[in-house]
């Protein structure tokens, strides 16, 4: 096999982006794959340094001459298309690539937001280079994908889709499709000390996110956490553990699980959990009763560990994987959308209650076949 790059890559203190950096790694088995990151420092911090070889893709567009900044202004008046302003300012980047290298983007849901055309001036690019792209793990959700964007996916060597929504689509665009799990339903699990208060199957799991909080009604999400909070400390034994899986400025989950923390009618039932790499912090999920969450790679350390699991969802991706796990996406997400009263969370969390022997049965006999469906997915890379 050639060199394997993986890019756009935002920082490892996206414990999700983390874990499909460590999964990926495990997969493919290569250990002179090169990691490109916006946010080096970070992915130091939480080790992926010793598992591959990180290189910055920085934005340099300020430090270039101007030639190259002229010939980008041009472009992007007479053409509207900022290709020349994505290739020119990450020269670190494109310089490295070598004919014959197969590169992964590896965002998983970035063409479920904004910036699909920054996607695609890289993809354009690295084909211009001589180099194989594939679209790694990802879910797409047709209704943000343009005629441009529809061109660009088609253009891709090798996509990976990670739940059958965005398979069907995806497929639909370009041949060299396949389906399956996210990398990380295959991230090992790494020895870490409970935190003080957690007890072993005694407690719920949960994580909040600021994103999805802005995809609903955030006052009604906030609301929602709250009463779930005070209904297990009045009605049940069980601990709560707070466990956040991003931590990144302006998107961080501490801030509104501490928020949940100081309005917890009992605190010595609650568990703020310090922030840790993604195998330590699945370790912790793995010790759960239940878990209850927003954040997709948080769901996916539980789900892969066989924990009873409601998502808190804002996108295709919940919906995907959780119909491909049950056949259904009822009773096990709750789109934050369609949240109607404070109580809806709690009265899902009873469902849950309810059905958790079934459940957790059924996620161990399911999951050791599904979560080998990845695996299939190296064959394709080596083709390339």
């Amino acid at each position: 096999m050639g060199r394997i790059i993986l890019y756009y890559h935002g920082g490892a203190a996206n414990h999700g982006c983390e874990a499909i950096i460590r999964s990926t790694h495990k997969i493919l088995g290569k250990p002179d794959t090169v990691l490109f990151s916006s946010a080096p420092g970070e992915d130091t911090r939480y080790g992926l340094d010793e598992l591959l070889t990180l290189r910055e893709d920085k934005d340099r567009l300020p430090e270039l001459g101007a030639v190259p900044k002229f010939i980008a202004s041009v472009s992007h008046k007479l053409r509207h298309d900022d290709y020349h302003f994505y290739t020119f300012g990450h020269p670190d980047f494109f310089r490295f690539i070598q004919k014959g290298d197969v590169c992964l983007s590896i965002g998983g849901d970035n063409y479920c937001y904004k910036g699909q055309d920054i996607l695609g001036y890289y993809n354009k690019k690295l084909h211009r280079l001589g180099a194989k792209t594939v679209l790694w793990g990802c879910s797409v959700d047709p209704d943000m994908v343009s005629d441009a964007v529809r061109r660009d996916l088609a253009s891709y060597d090798l996509i990976v889709a990670r739940e059958t929504h965005s398979y069907e689509f995806l497929k639909s665009l370009n041949p060299n499709t396949r389906l399956c799990c996210d990398p990380a339903f295959q991230l090992d699990k790494a020895e870490t000390a409970l935190p003080p208060g957690f007890v072993k199957g005694g407690t719920v799991g949960l994580n909040a996110s600021p994103l999805a909080a802005r995809y609903g009604n955030a006052e009604l999400f906030f609301q929602n956490y709250v009463e779930l909070i005070r209904h297990i400390t009045e009605h049940t034994d069980y601990q709560i553990a707070l466990i956040p899986h991003v931590v990144k400025p302006g998107d961080d989950d501490r801030a509104i699980l501490k928020e949940f923390y100081d309005r917890a009618p009992d605190p010595s039932r609650i568990v703020l959990v310090e922030d840790r790499n993604c195998s330590q912090l699945k370790t912790i999920i793995s010790e759960c009763a239940f878990f209850i969450g927003a954040r997709t790679h948080a769901t996916i350390a539980a789900y892969s560990s066989c924990v009873p699991t409601l998502v808190t969802g804002y996108s295709i991706k919940a919906r995907g994987i959780a119909e491909d796990l049950f056949g259904t996406a009822q009773n096990y997400v709750i789109p934050v959308q369609s949240l109607q009263t404070k109580t809806d969370l709690t009265d899902a969390f009873g469902w849950l209650s309810q059905h958790a022997d079934e459940i957790r049965c059924h996620l161990e006999s399911v999951m050791p076949k599904y979560a080998t469906t990845i695996l299939d997915a190296k064959t394709g890379i080596e083709a390339l």
